[in-house]
């Protein structure tokens, strides 16, 4: 990734909520996934925590016991994260695979990989330091992007966006840097969002009639979702 970005302050500049209004939806289908295998992890690592609300709505949620610490490059990030500081979630700016010898129950990599220049690396060197993995990657390569590639330059300049996957290169992508995936389903996250203006209206209901009929095909045709995988 191009590293400036996010450590001297236009990303904060471009996006200064830091998406945290997406928090609580994001922690509920982390939460949903670890309810279907019986997760109860004692330890909780997020890489790329951004301003620490996912951490924040999952401490909440989950085992009073577990502990959870969050990582980000970005100094402004940690600086917001700071405020949700509590009683075992702890926030720090850095990456935690460098120098690290120490070994997670799971570890969250949320919206991440998208951004980074060399996503290979990045995955091979996390993986000896989890357990588990939670992994939540935008699709932004379908039908409707391709026809319009104006859009695909939009996400690149406004949030970060380097690299497009469909379901099958995001799980080739895992498969190649030695994971095993365990679990890979749909998120709906335009699903989620007001549709404010008509046409937005009109492509909410196109989709979810597609998703009726297959979500794969919604993917692949009307684009708005992401793959939450469950790997080790």
């Amino acid at each position: 990734m191009t590293t400036e970005r996010y450590t001297e302050g236009p990303y904060l500049a471009d996006n200064p909520g830091w998406h945290v209004e997406d928090s609580p939806w994001k922690a509920a289908q982390i939460a949903d996934m670890m309810r279907a295998h019986s997760l109860v992890p004692d330890s909780v690592c997020e890489v790329g925590c951004g301003a620490g609300d996912v951490l924040l709505q999952l401490h909440e949620r989950l085992e009073p016991h577990t502990r959870f610490v969050g990582y980000d490059i970005s100094p402004q990030a940690i600086e917001l994260a700071r405020g949700r500081e509590r009683d075992r979630l702890r926030f720090a700016v850095g990456d935690p695979i460098e120098g690290s010898q120490e070994r997670y129950d799971l570890v969250l990599v949320i919206d991440v990989i998208e951004h980074l220049e060399d996503p290979y690396t990045f995955l091979r060197r996390l993986r000896p330091q989890a357990e588990q993995t939670i992994l939540h990657i935008p699709l932004d390569l379908y039908v409707l992007s391709l026809l319009n590639p104006a859009w695909l330059l939009h996400m690149r300049d406004s949030v970060g966006h380097l690299h497009g996957f469909v379901r099958e290169t995001a799980l080739a992508l895992l498969e190649e840097t030695g994971y095993e995936i365990l679990d890979a389903r749909y998120t709906d996250a335009a699903g989620q969002y007001p549709r404010r203006t008509l046409k937005e209206r009109a492509l909410g209901r196109a989709r979810h009639g597609v998703r009726w009929l297959s979500p794969d095909l919604a993917s692949r045709l009307m684009g708005g979702y992401s793959l939450l995988v469950l790997a080790r």
